[in-house]
């Protein structure tokens, strides 16, 4: 039984902790905050304040790079048993923004196929381009996650995995298997139909000691609610115990902090990437994500983190959306207590440890409140409180096999960034239906140029194949170069034209190519991988309406050349579309002799 045994002592002291709270006077009690359970975040500043949260309503206003923006929205219909419905029309649903009521353009149902997922392979051609990219497909990406998981939990979660693989052996099901580490997003295996092979991947993967693991816990609660100065709430200002431990743990706040940022940036780099590898596949995906927690605090659904992190957020969350990424957290640390464990190698007394109590009780609600929030942000469902892992992993991969995709235009003169709230509503009522919360309206998530810069970066570097931009690549003739030792390596690309998008202005076109050898790892001298060379142009104009037909039927060429020393490479080749913001990705090798 995997579950948390607690003492008698934290439950009379969490009773102890209600009593004196019922009896602080009003100025020094905390104004109520949206919290889980009403449980209010740790105090920040001073008593009679509240820590301050970041939203992406107070953003500036946004700057729509087309006037015609298509808002999506998958939505699964089941009945009171739990069977998928069909044959519904139009008349059948009402779709709300913002509560206010908006004309469905689109609806279709979808069915999708559990077909097998390969990039198509010819002699010598190296492609991203998928067979049938038009035909949705039922896939789920397995994500085990280190990086927000107690160590001992990683464990449970792999056996459970494999406990729920082995009961999909024959069903055809279309699985990947990546990690989410300290170090990045590793792609342990690709989408395969073979449930045994990822079996045999879970059982050689190994674990990590996540980096906010060894945090004392109060410290972890302030660092979560944004408090960076006070760790406790004083009952009386004549407590120097508390203003002694509030010196003390001041620095590991900050430190904590940082760890969290650390963690923020990784989960969400993991979830862009993973929605950019799916892009060129169509239809509603399930990503199960093994975990312990969300890295920060979601007070509302228009949460975002501090600072630069808050953009890396919003594109991740709209990558999610265009891909049809829908999240399925299942919480690995199974059954737990809602009475926090208050051990502790600090000895703390009175109200320190009747603070500490709330604290930790509070950070406990809301890691589960903010999976739960971000689960139903993007369409999914959080599962915790289980120790039935491998069920809830099971009962997360049915959504994906029917359901309708909805359609209406946004409003771009409506330039106020924030959170837009959906809600769809049917009109038979013995129905359930479940959708996405909301979308972001920002400017990382309506605007292609606010995140360009960052998108290439990062797909660069990317251990996956983008496949929103579908291409082929091929390698020519080598040719000496005079007076150096090295040779001119072309290459040819063809980007497939009806995944390009056209400026409806002047029938324009924007996209983003650049290329970069590397050189692998050294073994002999210890020298890491190095960039060998790189190119980048783009490939933009103005075109006639002749020319734009020949574009949608044929694509876009393009011929370049590296020059490289005799050695072996690994280049990559990323391809941006400017006016959607979607990519393409490949790493091809190559020998030059």
């Amino acid at each position: 039984m995997h579950i948390r045994r607690l003492s008698i002592l934290p439950l009379l002291a969490t009773i102890l902790v209600c009593t004196v709270f019922a009896q602080r006077p009003p100025g020094g009690a905390r104004p109520p905050v949206s919290g889980p359970r009403g449980i209010v975040p740790p105090a920040v500043g001073s008593p009679g304040e509240h820590p301050v949260y970041h939203h992406a309503d107070d953003e500036a206003r946004v700057e729509f790079r087309s006037e015609t923006v298509l808002v999506q929205v998958p939505a699964v219909v089941t009945d009171k048993a739990g069977q998928h419905v069909h044959s519904l029309t139009k008349d059948d649903f009402q779709i709300y923004e913002n509560g206010k009521e908006q004309k469905l353009t689109v609806l279709e149902e979808v069915n999708a196929t559990r077909a097998s997922v390969a990039a198509d392979s010819k002699p010598g051609v190296f492609t991203n381009v998928l067979p049938d990219r038009d035909k949705p497909r039922a896939l789920t990406i397995i994500a085990l996650d280190t990086v927000n998981t107690p160590y001992l939990d990683q464990s449970y979660a792999r056996r459970e995995l494999i406990k729920y693989l082995a009961n999909n052996i024959d069903t055809g099901q279309t699985l990947a298997l990546v990690l989410i580490t300290s170090k990045g997003l590793k792609v342990v295996h690709g989408l395969t139909s073979s449930a045994a092979t990822l079996q045999e991947e879970l059982k050689k993967a190994s674990g990590e000691i996540p980096a906010m693991q060894t945090t004392d816990p109060d410290v972890e609660a302030a660092a979560y609610s944004e408090d960076v100065s006070n760790l406790f709430a004083p009952i009386t200002a004549a407590e120097t115990q508390v203003a002694v431990n509030n010196f003390i743990i001041r620095g590991d706040i900050d430190y904590t902090k940082f760890q969290q940022e650390a963690a923020i940036e990784t989960t969400m780099q993991a979830f862009l990437g993973i929605a950019w590898s799916l892009g060129g596949v169509p239809g509603r995906k399930t990503l199960l994500w093994a975990t312990g927690s969300f890295p920060f605090y979601v007070d509302s659904p228009a949460a975002v983190p501090a600072g630069r992190l808050a953009i890396l957020y919003e594109r991740a969350m709209q990558a999610m959306n265009e891909a049809g990424v829908s999240v399925y957290p299942v919480d690995v640390r199974g059954l737990l207590s809602n009475v926090p464990d208050v051990s502790t190698n600090k000895i703390r007394a009175g109200a320190v440890a009747l603070q500490s109590v709330s604290n930790r009780a509070w950070l406990a609600d809301a890691k589960q409140d903010a999976l739960k929030d971000f689960a139903e942000m993007t369409g999914g469902k959080a599962f915790y409180n289980t120790n039935d892992l491998a069920g809830a992993f099971q009962r997360a991969t049915e959504d994906g096999a029917s359901y309708y995709l909805l359609g209406y235009y946004l409003d771009t003169k409506n330039t106020k960034a924030g959170w837009r709230q959906l809600k769809v509503k049917l009109k038979q009522k013995d129905f359930e239906i479940r959708v996405r919360k909301g979308f972001f309206v920002t400017n990382a998530t309506m605007n292609p140029d606010a995140t360009r810069v960052v998108d290439m970066n990062y797909a660069i570097g990317a251990p996956f194949e983008a496949t929103g931009i579908p291409f082929e690549m091929k390698w020519g003739a080598m040719k000496e170069s005079p007076g150096t030792p090295k040779k001119q390596v072309n290459f040819s690309i063809h980007v497939m034209g009806d995944a390009i998008t056209f400026d409806s202005a002047n029938n324009s076109i924007d996209l983003a190519v650049v290329a970069v050898a590397t050189k692998p790892a050294s073994k002999k001298d210890g020298t890491g991988a190095t960039i060998a060379a790189n190119l980048s142009q783009d490939i933009k104009g103005n075109l006639t309406p002749e020319k734009q037909s020949i574009v949608k039927n044929h694509g876009v060429a393009w011929n370049n050349a590296l020059a490289l020393e005799p050695g072996q490479y690994s280049v990559r080749f990323v391809i941006r579309d400017n006016f959607s913001g979607r990519l393409g990705s490949l790493s091809v090798p190559v020998t030059v002799n």
